[in-house]
């Protein structure tokens, strides 16, 4: 009878791991095949956008630009740089230095020949003491903002206040944009005449890329596999992911690395909440507004413009930043429940919800059940041993397939890669993802959701070496 019940138990498991892993593979075929079309109609090589013209016409918004700095001293002055060398009409950059414990400030009061000037913050958002605002003697439009620490979200809030212009972006104090970056993430909300209310770019990897004077030179590949690992990893989430999204304003993910918003739908919206998934909290609660107010606003990625960030080199550091990254998403659900499956919200809250919980968040705890569940079986023998050829058929496609698709992908329509050796071992390392890299995150992202049953709050410590070195 006992053998009759476990032999049960095991086969429902192996049917549920393996419905589940083909209603997922089935899925992101469905957005493999949009952003097929997408990314072809939109960046295919005779359809060169003229972005430059919007450096004349008369209409282009003009951007506060948000560089929040906690302990970037490597890599903050190569950010500023690159900022202050890109092409737009008009902006201004606002770093806001949250209580830095390194010399952060003391660089930026060094390179940029920083004074103490008397301006007026509007609370619009409730922050955390500013001490002091200082404006660069050498760049006009370059203030540096001094406060009390308060966490990333605090930061921007400050910056939100202090801003002059109708629209921001954020952007992260270790990332550095290409030059006509913000005239292609701004083009969509130029042309949509203030329909669209956020919009975000592509962020890639800058490790292995010649940087000098704070724009990329030439663009290249590390030799750690494991960065190399997170090269595809940004593609597929990139180019596979948010660009099926995007298309039917799904898109619930603006990267707090790169994005574009309206500063009136942000303050409206209560400004960013402090958690550790503030980008995405913030893009839910934009959507929450727009449904609520019932107005006609999207919100959108372009592929094109992109900001090139440090990526983790050792995997003490990588593990922390996707334990914080799961802990984020289940931040933004829990608080947003309401949303999910309620058709008041529209596609957002029967599509875009229900997908990053059921597949974003609880994914990898299938994933990690259908790992144990091949290892058991080879144990036990007989018709499971069926099941687990299945299943391991399912996790090789959502894997190492889908992460090959994305690498051709990238060949096929950005061509950012210049030469044929990046891409060949790109495609040689998506092929092993399945065997090693996937099995390791998926571990690191259940161990988020432990620590979210534990309460455990924070971002932990990453180290910096800054994208310039």
């Amino acid at each position: 009878m006992w053998s009759e019940i476990w032999q049960w138990i095991f086969t429902t498991i192996g049917w549920v791991v393996v419905t589940y892993m083909v209603i997922v593979v089935a899925f992101y075929l469905l957005m493999l095949f949009i952003s097929l079309f997408q990314i072809r109609k939109q960046y295919g090589l005779d359809n060169e956008e003229p972005y430059e013209d919007l450096l004349e016409v008369s209409y282009t918004k003009p951007l506060s630009i948000l560089v929040p700095a906690y302990n970037e001293s490597a890599g903050i002055i190569a950010s500023v740089r690159s900022l202050l060398s890109i092409e737009y009409s008009e902006y201004e950059i606002i770093v806001i230095n949250d209580g830095s414990t390194d010399d952060t400030m003391q660089r930026l009061i060094q390179q940029y020949d920083l004074v103490k000037v008397n301006r007026v913050i509007k609370k619009a958002i409730d922050t955390k003491e500013v001490k002091a605002v200082y404006q660069s003697k050498l760049y006009d439009y370059l203030y540096v903002v001094d406060k009390v620490n308060g966490g990333k979200s605090d930061a921007l809030n400050v910056g939100i206040n202090l801003s002059n212009f109708p629209y921001f972006c954020s952007i992260d104090g270790d990332s550095i944009l290409e030059r006509d970056a913000f005239l292609k993430v701004m083009k969509p909300i130029i042309d949509s005449g203030e329909e669209v209310i956020a919009s975000g770019g592509s962020v890639r990897i800058a490790n292995g890329c010649r940087i000098e004077n704070g724009s990329i030179v030439s663009i290249g590949l590390s030799s750690r596999p494991i960065v190399i690992m997170q090269v595809i990893e940004y593609l597929r989430a990139f180019l596979m992911g948010r660009i099926g999204l995007s298309r039917h304003n799904l898109l619930l993910i603006v990267s707090g690395a790169f994005g574009v918003f309206s500063k009136k739908w942000v303050i409206d919206a209560g400004g960013y909440s402090h958690t550790v998934g503030e980008d995405m909290e913030l893009v839910v609660r934009l959507h929450r507004l727009v449904k609520e107010k019932k107005a006609n606003k999207k919100i959108v990625y372009i592929a094109d413009p992109v900001c090139w960030t440090e990526a983790p080199e050792e995997l003490t550091f990588l593990r922390r930043q996707r334990n914080r990254w799961h802990r984020g998403l289940f931040e933004s659900l829990w608080t947003h429940k309401k949303l999910i499956l309620n058709p008041k919200y529209g596609s957002i809250g029967m599509v875009s919800m229900p997908y990053f919980l059921f597949i974003e968040f609880l994914g990898p705890v299938v994933e990690l059940i259908g790992y144990l569940y091949m290892i058991a079986s080879f144990i036990v023998g007989g018709i499971y041993v069926e099941f687990t050829y299945l299943l391991f058929l399912l996790l090789v496609i959502y894997g190492s397939m889908y992460s090959m698709v994305a690498v051709l992908l990238e060949e096929w329509s950005m061509r950012r890669f210049p030469k044929v050796k990046h891409i060949v071992k790109l495609f040689f390392f998506s092929m092993t993802e399945s065997f090693w890299y996937r099995p390791m995150t998926v571990l690191w992202r259940c161990q988020g959701i432990v620590d979210v049953l534990r309460k455990k709050n924070g971002w932990g410590d990453m180290q910096r070496k800054g994208v310039s070195q």
